[in-house]
């Protein structure tokens, strides 16, 4: 979607619905108007508002209102295209829903597939309903391309705390504004204290967890297999894959490897840090692990350092996380539960999760179908950037010191022209 630039949107009608927490879909809009394009945004909250103060809609009905607002406001405005921010939201559901029936483009921004360098930005949808080709011959079809330069962006973590911190108090002290609004999340107040806990977490297990990465490289070296966690309520768990619950996932990867991985193995379930202030698994794991017998050779983490972990890791089991991504680059077998983009032959295992555990040293990712779908990933649906954090030489050059990201070189990818309609994947 992204391989025209954003000159692509000059002379379009485009609709903001909700964007990420922060100022991004601000800057964005101020990016699209000077590429030629006519731009609005519908705000839903206190927190959309206070980060999209100038010229927004605002919708204050019931959900059951939304559709029939919508459409009116496409009507009004003559939108040709709708951008948002995570595809599974209910608001976003019913806009996709309505735009495909109308004809319209819908573009969808989320975490990238490529973190932490990148921003995912799709035509139609993303991950589960990604229009990414998932056949090995497309990609093994394609001409080599080098892979362009990225730059790094540094620790964000805390940026993003910081927004979320904010939008979650003014969307919760706002309410009265917005009374009939429902978030995909609870929106209150309370909700900025897990984000303070999830720092002082992360603290607290670095000090708990100290030398368990070095053991896991040496004890365990080659003899581990990975499992990565998603987020509590991450859509990849709901809405992408069978599991209805994080909880489900790991008891049945857990009772897999007790019943079949190789006895002189290890398995390490690693907490999702954007899950680290709501849960904690560790008594479920604890419990799972004395039941099925494996409860020295078990382990739950927090924060270690996981381009090291994937190094030495013999496996990575997933549900459909860019960590699975991460793996294959580097070289490490991959088993995907969920609807992975990535999860096709010559890249993931096909086979069942229980025959993994000893297949895996042989089910390594062909190295040339993964460098080029990579780069078909880089060039087609990602962005170098962050949502919540300025690039120092963006924010040192930028007249609005919140710029979310340098868009430079998506600028810079395409001359102004005529352009109706976005670039297919």
């Amino acid at each position: 979607m992204i391989e025209r630039g954003i000159h692509a949107f000059r002379g379009q009608g485009v609709l903001l619905l909700q964007g990420p927490v922060g100022p991004f879909f601000s800057r964005l809009a101020q990016d699209l108007k000077l590429a030629g394009a006519r731009v609005f945004k519908v705000n839903f909250n206190a927190g959309d508002r206070l980060f999209y103060r100038r010229g927004a809609f605002s919708f204050k009905g019931a959900m059951a209102d939304w559709p029939a607002w919508l459409e009116a406001l496409l009507d009004e405005l003559d939108i040709d295209v709708i951008l948002l921010f995570g595809d599974c939201r209910p608001i976003h559901v019913v806009a996709h829903e309505i735009a495909m029936r109308r004809g319209l483009e819908v573009g969808v921004f989320e975490e990238g597939y490529l973190r932490p360098h990148y921003m995912t930005f799709e035509r139609h949808g993303v991950n589960g309903h990604s229009q990414v080709p998932r056949q090995p011959s497309f990609y093994l079809a394609q001409p080599e391309a080098a892979r362009p330069r990225r730059k790094a962006l540094g620790n964000t973590y805390w940026h993003m705390a910081g927004w979320a911190f904010l939008y979650f108090s003014i969307g919760s002290l706002g309410k009265p504004w917005f009374p009939r609004y429902e978030h995909h999340r609870t929106l209150a107040l309370t909700e900025a204290w897990p984000w303070v806990r999830s720092g002082w977490r992360k603290l607290k297990y670095r000090a708990l967890q100290h030398g368990m990465l070095e053991r896991l490289c040496t004890r365990w070296d080659k003899h581990f297999f990975l499992v990565p966690l998603q987020v509590f309520n991450d859509a990849q768990i709901f809405v992408h894959s069978s599991f209805d619950s994080v909880e489900a996932f790991v008891e049945e990867v857990l009772v897999s490897f007790a019943r079949h991985a190789p006895a002189d193995t290890a398995l390490v379930i690693k907490h999702h840090p954007m899950s680290r202030g709501y849960t904690d698994y560790a008594a479920l794991v604890r419990r799972l692990a004395r039941a099925h017998g494996i409860a020295q050779r078990c382990f739950y983490i927090h924060d270690q350092h996981l381009p090291t972990l994937l190094r030495h890791a013999r496996g990575v089991v997933v549900v459909n996380s860019t960590t699975g991504l991460q793996a294959l680059e580097h070289h490490v077998p991959v088993k995907a539960l969920g609807e992975a983009i990535y999860d096709m032959p010559g890249l993931c295992h096909q086979g069942p999760l229980d025959a993994f555990w000893h297949e895996a040293p042989h089910s390594g990712p062909d190295r040339v179908l993964l460098r080029r779908f990579v780069n078909f990933l880089i060039a087609r649906s990602q962005l170098n950037g962050s949502f919540y954090k300025a690039w120092p030489k963006a924010a040192a050059k930028s007249e609005n010191p919140w710029c979310a990201t340098d868009w430079g070189d998506w600028l810079d990818r395409s001359p102004p022209g005529p352009a109706k309609g976005l670039a297919t994947p």
